[in-house]
């Protein structure tokens, strides 16, 4: 028995990180209705930034932390701003290959710049374990865990009670409406960019201690966190944070008590999930099915 709790709270934090990603993917679906297939390799290169602050100019992990954050909300704001907002209006098939044109320049840039050089990145949690009940549970997990449900209790209060995350809201649902009450919507979507970009850099951030950083860091990530966005709901944030808690504690179960599965079968577990929830409820756990007349 203390084995399985020890699976779900190490499940637990895994599965943190992906819904800190996903969470990220609903925000610019539900704003633009596509996907950003760059999503991982944008966290990639912000946490290379996060790593250059800390290993060669001096900074502790969480200064680099914050600067990597207004760091990463730049540069989704300015890909929105300048690569994004041109093409906003042609057919969904362009965004989309530009994105993946996106992931392509993301992962050349960082071999370039700093090499294909697997490099270990620090961890601001101490590497030691807390002993309940006999359950050996790591600092490192319940870190990440309280880190991302501090993001997502500050994201949601954001968009709850701030101008511009109403604003932000209103603009994902009604474009067209929130421009004839005056919120300047291109500047809403460059906004929503930037924080998905927050949201990938941390996610990026918290998974480097434990898998090392290197140009490849985050694709095996996003497949696991668009299929935690899948099982919640594309469309909903609270769906997405759930998908990824889910997602992280069942395949942790399935790779401990499933022999055949083990660790090298968990991205196909992950493939599964998505076809079956497409095929089964395409809306998701959490999403509203989409009804059209006819």
């Amino acid at each position: 028995m203390a084995a399985f709790f020890q699976q779900i709270v190490a499940g637990l934090a895994t599965g943190a990180i992906y819904a800190a990603l996903a969470l990220a993917l609903v925000l610019i679906h539900r704003a633009t209705g596509v996907i950003n297939f760059a999503q991982g390799e944008m966290a990639m290169f912000t946490t290379y930034i996060a790593w250059t602050l800390t290993a060669n100019h001096g900074f502790s992990y969480w200064p680099a932390f914050a600067v990597t954050l207004l760091f990463a909300f730049v540069l989704g704001l300015g890909i929105q701003r300048v690569i994004i907002r041109p093409i906003e209006r042609g057919p969904i098939l362009t965004t989309v290959i530009i994105t993946i044109g996106l992931v392509l320049v993301f992962n050349g840039a960082a071999g370039w710049i700093w090499s294909a050089e697997v490099r270990a990145f620090p961890s601001p949690f101490p590497n030691d374990t807390w002993n309940v009940g006999g359950v050996a549970i790591s600092v490192q997990d319940v870190g990440t865990i309280v880190v991302v449900v501090v993001l997502v209790l500050l994201l949601a209060a954001f968009f709850r009670y701030t101008k511009i995350g109403l604003a932000l809201r209103a603009s994902a649902l009604n474009p067209e409406a929130s421009r004839l009450v005056g919120v300047r919507v291109g500047w809403m979507l460059g906004i929503g960019w930037g924080l998905a970009a927050v949201l990938g850099a941390v996610a990026g951030m918290l998974a480097a201690p434990t898998i090392f950083l290197d140009p490849n860091l985050m694709q095996a990530i996003l497949i696991y966190s668009f299929a935690a966005a899948v099982l919640g709901g594309i469309d909903s944030p609270v769906g997405a944070v759930a998908g990824g808690l889910l997602l992280g504690v069942g395949l942790n179960l399935i790779g401990a008590y499933v022999d055949f599965v083990g660790a090298d079968l968990r991205l196909p577990v992950a493939l599964l999930i998505i076809l079956v929830v497409l095929l089964v409820r395409p809306a998701g756990l959490f999403g509203k099915p989409v009804t059209r007349r006819v």
